[in-house]
């Protein structure tokens, strides 16, 4: 299928039929640029082209270069126009002008990547975003919108077939904006329908996307915020199924912030730029708060005094949107006020396989694993194959004190297990306690992780009974357990998006005739750890 089209889109009677009119100006000019960053920028025009975690020196952008395809995306998708308007100097812009010019000389014909739907739709906007930068003379501009023209031919003809999930949004917010920037109703009828379309599928009626991720949730709402902005500067009325997604959207995206401001670690996601975060939401201009609990994309958000936690209580994402879904069911993680204590790994975006094979397991996660073995199948190439089913939820609060009770059967085909665990949060935010539980037959190991945040130093007491847990302001937590042998381990943290060395607290029991139950408590020390009466070892 793949080759099929690809002889189609590269054939010249294709090209052709890409032909036709186009507009002498487009008909719409969107005055709010999303802001870039002037760092990059200025790596930019020191010919440092940085995409995906990997940078690649060259004297102007390496428009075919042997790197991987989200690294080509990256670089063709044309994000980067904002980074050089960050700059702000008579360079930059000429710099983004020349470039532009050097893709419409080398890259105006089908091409795998750069004419992929998302990279298309990325493209798309961009370019209308900064037409009044690009286009310096008549001629510029000419060139510029029979391109866009020729594109949104295309985009409308791929959009809805080659991407899915979040991507499938990328590219039908390109197709708005260029078909709404480039005029004819119809047109814009048929793109807005499509868009519609995908809402129903893809935003769930709690608000969450489809792909239970909190970066996919973030780039859905830009994505779906970006089309209202181009029907407003149309002054085309938005469809109320776009606004809903819109009202829904947002307060999910704050359900997945820690006090911090940076979005919780759960399938594929890292923390984000939190400025980005603050923006999104605020042209989203959606008020409500953030909910206590998502029955449909299956999170749990408990919050008392300054303690937050938030947990995976869900069935992991369906086929078609589990592309980066991590097996991390009845994972958590949680923060206390602007720090961060307890985290899952996060997700991996560079090139080796292996590393994101090792991000998306059940150990990268803050939750039980039993016999070293994933609670989902992960395929090779994304997706999930064998996975929980079944994950029941109950919640219960009671005078400012949080109850939540969840089970996975992921364990089951494999083991005959069920994994259940249960989450207490008192009212104060001080004392959490955790009960984790195996159900089936005896024999197997098991292992329960709290992976740490790389500011918190953890030490293990010198009777092995507690590790003593200590923030970067100080603030002290004990944790102990019983059912399991407890120990300190390495783990990584990649949330930042680089790798960085961090700890883990370790559990270790074994599977008995009646099944095994670990109850576990975090509570917070009232003094500093090294004022308190323990010894660390």
């Amino acid at each position: 299928m793949a080759l099929s089209r690809a002889l189609l889109y590269g054939s010249a009677p294709y090209h052709l039929s890409l032909l036709g009119r186009a507009p002498a100006t487009l008909t719409l000019r969107l005055d709010q640029p999303w802001p870039g960053d002037p760092t990059r920028g200025s790596a930019l025009l020191g010919g440092t082209f940085g995409f995906a975690g990997e940078a690649v020196q060259a004297p102007m952008p390496p428009w075919a270069a042997p790197m991987a395809a989200h690294w080509l995306a990256g670089l063709h998708g044309f994000s980067w126009l904002a980074d050089l308007a960050a700059v702000g100097d008579a360079r930059a812009m000429q710099t983004a002008r020349g470039w532009t010019a050097d893709w419409l000389a080398r890259c105006d014909a089908w091409d795998a990547v750069a004419w992929r739907a998302d990279v298309t739709g990325d493209r798309l906007f961009a370019w209308i975003e900064h037409m009044e930068t690009l286009a310096a003379d008549a001629a510029m501009r000419k060139r510029l919108v029979a391109s866009i023209a020729r594109q949104a031919r295309h985009l409308a003809r791929v959009a809805t077939r080659e991407a899915t999930g979040v991507k499938r949004l990328a590219a039908l917010r390109g197709l708005v904006a260029a078909v709404a920037a480039l005029g004819g109703e119809r047109r814009l009828d048929r793109a807005l329908a499509r868009l519609e379309r995908e809402i129903v599928a893809q935003i769930l009626p709690d608000g969450g996307h489809a792909a239970r991720s909190p970066a996919a949730q973030l780039a859905a709402l830009r994505y779906l915020v970006d089309a209202r902005a181009a029907l407003r500067a149309r002054q085309v009325e938005v469809p109320a199924a776009l606004q809903s997604a819109i009202d829904r959207a947002a307060p999910m995206l704050r359900f997945f912030r820690h006090g911090d401001g940076t979005l919780a670690l759960f399938n594929g996601a890292d923390e984000g730029d939190t400025a980005l975060v603050d923006r999104v939401l605020a042209r989203a201009d959606a008020k409500g708060r953030p909910p206590p609990s998502a029955p449909y994309a299956g999170f749990q958000r408990a919050q008392a005094g300054r303690t937050l936690v938030l947990a995976d209580t869900g069935v992991p994402a369906r086929p078609g949107f589990d592309g980066d879904a991590h097996a991390g069911t009845l994972s958590f993680e949680m923060s206390h006020g602007r720090e961060r204590l307890v985290v899952n790994c996060g997700g991996y975006h560079r090139s080796s396989a292996d590393w994101r094979s090792v991000a998306r397991a059940t150990a990268a996660h803050s939750t039980l694993v039993v016999a070293d073995t994933n609670s989902s199948e992960l395929a090779a190439h994304g997706g999930l194959g064998r996975r929980p089913t079944h994950v029941p939820c109950e919640r219960i609060e009671d005078g400012g004190s949080h109850w939540v009770s969840a089970s996975h059967d992921g364990y089951l085909p494999v083991f005959g297990l069920t994994h259940a665990r249960q989450l207490f949060i008192a009212a104060d935010g001080e004392d959490l306690r955790g009960e984790d539980r195996l159900t089936g037959p005896a024999g197997h190991s098991f292992v329960i992780r709290f992976h740490l945040h790389p500011q918190v130093q953890a030490s293990l007491t010198q009777d092995g009974g507690a590790v003593l847990l200590r923030l970067a302001s100080g603030t002290g937590w004990r944790l102990r357990a019983q059912g399991a042998v407890m120990s300190l381990g390495e783990s990584v943290y990649l949330g930042s998006g680089e790798m960085r060395k961090s700890q883990q607290v370790v559990l270790d029991g074994h599977i008995g005739s009646s099944g095994a139950t670990v109850k576990w408590a975090l509570r917070r020390e009232s003094k500093k750890p090294a004022e308190s009466g323990d010894n660390p070892a």
